[in-house]
């Protein structure tokens, strides 16, 4: 039930961390999956049968521009699109700059919304398709920092409904994947501080790139077929429970 044999995806932000597991976990289930992203080098080692690099801060057109040379690459046909890039300047609301304010709008809002504009009507009219957007555990939680970030997850999650209602009548499943406090490359300096936010979990120990790319392999696999408008929190618990 969770082959990809077949299938076809894009994962956007695949150059590391989260995103690299995702490419990496969805060719390992079968599937044939376009990796975008900033980094050639780094895109071009993962070992997915396609690189297209991408600037999703740049304007509507390269973004559109970008959706046709992925579903080129991919034989004329996207079955899978992973909404993964984002970016996370955690700074209190008066020290965030301008440039990262707007840098943020545009990876973690607007380039969603216009990969989808162009992709999922290809979806709807061939009856069948997977949106899995990546969210965030503190999007539903209140936090004394990164204001910004955290409304773009919660955008994000919503737009994952109503683009479950928008589409999934004509056979598109869209849902969100929310990670917890995550252990990435990017984040390695700031390990005491992850362990200490995870230690009162249930899990009790930092989610994994791995963990997340698991998720996503599943909402995007005929097993996940009944899903619909969700957000599966990847969490060890932190969201929902208490300890202590």
């Amino acid at each position: 039930m969770s082959s990809l044999q077949g299938r076809t995806a894009v994962v956007t932000g695949a150059t590391s961390g989260i995103g690299a597991a995702i490419a990496t976990a969805l060719t390992a289930a079968g599937a044939e999956v376009v990796a975008a992203g900033r980094d050639a080098h780094r895109g071009r080692q993962l070992g997915v049968a396609h690189f297209v690099p991408v600037d999703l801060t740049g304007t509507y057109e390269e973004i559109r521009e970008f959706a046709g040379t992925a579903t080129t690459r991919l034989g004329g046909k996207v079955d899978i699109l992973v909404n993964n890039a984002g970016i996370y300047p955690a700074t209190p609301t008066a020290d965030l700059a301008d440039h990262d304010l707007d840098a943020m709008l545009a990876v973690n809002v607007r380039a969603p919304h216009v990969l989808v504009g162009a992709m999922a009507p290809a979806m709807a009219a061939r009856g069948s398709g997977v949106i899995v957007n990546v969210g965030s555990w503190m999007s539903r939680v209140g936090v004394p920092f990164a204001a910004m970030y955290t409304a773009t997850k919660a955008a994000l999650e919503q737009m994952t409904r109503t683009w479950a209602a928008e589409f999934g009548p004509r056979g598109v499943r869209v849902n969100t994947v929310a990670p917890g406090v995550t252990l990435t490359p990017g984040n390695e300096a700031f390990r005491e501080i992850l362990d200490r936010q995870t230690a009162g979990t249930p899990a009790g120990v930092v989610v994994r790139p791995q963990h997340i790319a698991d998720g996503v392999v599943f909402l995007a696999s005929d097993a996940a077929s009944m899903i619909h408008g969700t957000t599966l929190d990847v969490d060890g618990g932190i969201v929902t429970t208490r300890l202590g």
